[in-house]
């Protein structure tokens, strides 16, 4: 078999693939020889960002901020010779900055981004790449028009296993037929967060007027920083935003997805207006894909989402019932052959005994090179101008069709989704959860 790409945006790569050579705003230009190091400012440095900075330390380190001071300064024992800033607008100020990693809460992705895109610098960023689907339209907007080399954090994409590969080698080559149902589960709980009474003030090493970033004015609650923001509207989108661009990312992958043609959503009891659900399910429904290439093209198909601890009862079709409780979140394709169950690191073809002695196709899909590749898959994209697997162009529309089943269960209608004009035909009301809406002095 022919070493296919399994992206049209792959198979046309050149088309973006930039020079070696960039000339940055402010005055800075850089040749970049294959063996050079980025110069990398870090937007974040503790939790998963944290775990960015692990990914990119083979580079060189120059900048660090984080609204955190002792993070920041814990940060800084490791990497002495980067400057430190609390506020990413003067980190941007910064002369010497190839690209940028972005590990902030989802409230700020999208101010981050492009900033950092129109700078002149590629940018890595957490996923989901937004909180609303307007600002992941923008994000992915701006790499194009800027020509930014980019990367969301998606880091299962390229699971040192590579069990995802084998997954879109499989669906792509036919191996349970043409696909046109999916099921996708994902464990986390989010959105049983209780509120203290009587919170106190900030502490003195947070900087929390600059954590809230573009959104609406709180009051500090220290149930929303460092880690639980994900519980509230606010700032995230629950298990939705946080899970949907891990496991859903091996759906649209592997059948070539873009945007969804309608979403409808329920869940037990009515939105709260600060918390996200606990218990959701969310449908989609997608069009036919039509590429000339057979790997890339397929039947329209419904895509539904469960979290909360619920599961399709499909699944019981094909496995027992102590097999289903070991998959507490995964992916089931249901094809005209047989069915794909799969999760971060194993799969399944099922019925089993009728896929024994099942020959694998050859590899098509390249293997993803040890334990930090999504980040050096981004840095070699940079210095080779090349495209990375997840950038903003794949990245972007994955986001806005999870971001979209929350916005569905808001407004407790099924969406008939016009994604050229980013709008819920015969829904005004959608736009509220769809475009973002920032306080005053903050922009995108």
């Amino acid at each position: 078999m022919p070493h296919l790409r399994t992206r049209r945006a792959f198979l046309e790569q050149t088309a973006l693939a930039t020079a070696a050579f960039h000339v940055l705003p402010k005055g800075r230009s850089w040749a970049q020889p294959p063996n050079s190091k980025l110069n990398i400012g870090c937007i974040g440095t503790a939790g998963r960002a944290a775990g960015d900075i692990e990914g990119v330390k083979g580079e060189n380190i120059v900048a660090l901020c984080d609204v955190d001071a002792l993070a920041l300064a814990k940060m800084g024992e490791r990497f002495p010779a980067a400057r430190r800033y609390a506020d990413f607008r003067r980190m941007l100020e910064q002369k010497d900055i190839d690209a940028v990693v972005c590990g902030t809460p989802d409230h700020t992705h999208a101010v981050c981004c492009v900033a950092a895109m129109r700078s002149g610098r590629h940018v890595y960023c957490e996923k989901p790449l937004t909180r609303t689907v307007s600002e992941a339209r923008i994000v992915a907007d701006t790499a194009r028009k800027t020509k930014r080399i980019t990367q969301m954090g998606n880091q299962i994409h390229s699971h040192p296993g590579n069990n995802y590969r084998r997954v879109v080698e499989l669906i792509q080559t036919k191996a349970i037929g043409e696909v046109s149902e999916v099921h996708v589960w994902a464990g986390a709980i989010y959105g049983d967060k209780k509120l203290m009474d009587n919170p106190p003030p900030p502490p003195p090493h947070l900087d929390f007027d600059l954590w809230l970033g573009p959104v609406e004015y709180m009051s500090y609650r220290p149930e929303y920083v460092p880690f639980h923001w994900r519980h509230f509207w606010h700032f995230g989108g629950g298990t939705l935003a946080d899970f949907w661009c891990h496991f859903s990312d091996l759906a649209h992958w592997a059948l070539n997805l873009r945007h969804p043609l309608t979403i409808e959503a329920e869940s037990p009891g009515k939105p709260d207006p600060e918390l996200v659900p606990v218990k959701l399910i969310v449908r989609y429904t997608y069009p036919e894909r039509k590429d000339a290439s057979p790997l890339l093209s397929g039947p329209a198909l419904k895509l539904t989402w469960y979290q909360g601890g619920q599961k399709p009862a499909e699944l019981n079709r094909f496995v027992a019932p102590d097999v289903a409780s070991k998959w507490g979140s995964g992916v089931l394709f249901i094809g005209s052959k047989g069915a794909l169950l799969a999760d971060y690191t194993r799969r399944m073809l099922l019925p089993e005994k009728e896929f024994a002695g099942f020959t694998p196709p050859p590899k098509f899909v390249p293997d993803a090179q040890g334990n930090n590749w999504h980040h050096e898959q981004w840095i070699q994209a940079i210095k080779n101008g090349t495209r990375a697997e997840c950038d903003f162009d794949y990245a972007g529309p994955l986001t806005e069709a999870g971001l979209l089943g929350n916005v569905a269960y808001r407004v407790g209608k099924k969406l008939d989704w016009d994604a050229k004009n980013l709008r819920a035909r015969g829904c005004p009301e959608a736009d509220a959860f769809i475009q973002h809406k920032y306080r005053e002095g903050w922009k995108i």
